[in-house]
């Protein structure tokens, strides 16, 4: 008799997934792989997105650099043979919309065999519940992170982040800088963080009506004219950081007068550890 033990996860999407034996071989895109790193589960390699290049974004890296775990390269361009030959026997990605992998062409994990999970980080689940569906991923993959003690760390940075919030009288608004005539400005509720914020008594900007379900794009005077006292940025390689500017310092084409800046990262790794760095850190930033 096999002494093989039955393993098996259903992810965001509803897909049931099985397996002989727990995989052991994680290869997973870089926001999964490092939370997943925070989990205890070290993936054997991670791959970026459409917005990546060919060099890992540190912003988007957590501790996955430190640990010496192999970028991929993007995932909708992804060299199968270089995927092929790290051995993968899962692969982890997000879902934005509980349908499809966001980074992946699931199609090369098709022809390789590999099965892939989907955990999704929309706005569909509260942060806690896209927190904690990573927490379940890793203990099912054999993670030894202690859940409980992490639950505790995101809770203590909690209670900061609510006492520096109900100390002061700041608006807060977050973007992603797509150049010097466009920004993106972030709907506080389509964003499972940002939503926790407001629900820890941080004033978000909304930045009104206009298409877009996620973002609103427009030019930088609207973020002049929305007159917040924080700018949280969007710090990853893709977008445009903040600079000198006609009007502020927040955006390099019209800015947000006197706001100040803070770096946000809208793909912070979905890990108590990483969450609780980042209500740290926005506690300071609100305290000035």
């Amino acid at each position: 008799m096999s002494d093989a033990r039955a393993w098996g996860f259903t992810d965001d999407r509803g897909t049931a997934l099985e397996a002989v034996r727990t995989p052991a071989r994680v290869v997973a895109y870089v926001r999964a792989g490092a939370a997943l790193l925070d989990l205890g589960v070290t993936p054997v390699a991670v791959y970026g997105s459409g917005h990546d290049g060919d060099a890992l974004d540190p912003v988007k890296a957590g501790r996955l650099e430190s640990a010496g775990v192999p970028y991929l390269g993007p995932g909708r361009a992804l060299d199968e043979a270089r995927l092929r030959g790290v051995g993968p026997e899962l692969i982890v990605d997000v879902t934005y919309d509980g349908k499809s992998a966001y980074a992946l062409d699931e199609g090369v994990a098709e022809r390789l065999g590999v099965p892939v999970v989907a955990l999704s980080v929309g706005n569909e689940l509260t942060l806690g519940a896209v927190i904690g569906r990573f927490g379940e991923l890793a203990s099912a993959l054999g993670g030894g992170a202690d859940l409980a003690a992490s639950a505790g760390l995101v809770a203590s940075a909690e209670a900061a982040l609510r006492d520096a919030a109900a100390g002061v009288d700041v608006g807060v608004l977050a973007l992603s800088g797509a150049g010097p005539d466009q920004v993106h400005l972030a709907r506080p509720h389509a964003w499972p963080e940002l939503a926790r914020l407001a629900e820890l008594g941080v004033r978000l900007v909304d930045p009104g009506p206009g298409p877009g379900a996620n973002w609103l794009t427009a030019d930088w005077g609207r973020v002049a004219a929305l007159e917040p006292g924080l700018v949280l940025y969007d710090s990853r390689a893709n977008a445009v950081g903040p600079g000198p500017g006609p009007a502020g310092p927040a955006g390099p084409a019209g800015g947000a007068g006197g706001a100040r800046v803070a770096p946000w990262n809208p793909e912070t790794p979905p890990s108590a550890v990483a969450y609780a760095a980042f209500f740290l850190e926005l506690a300071e930033a609100l305290r000035g």
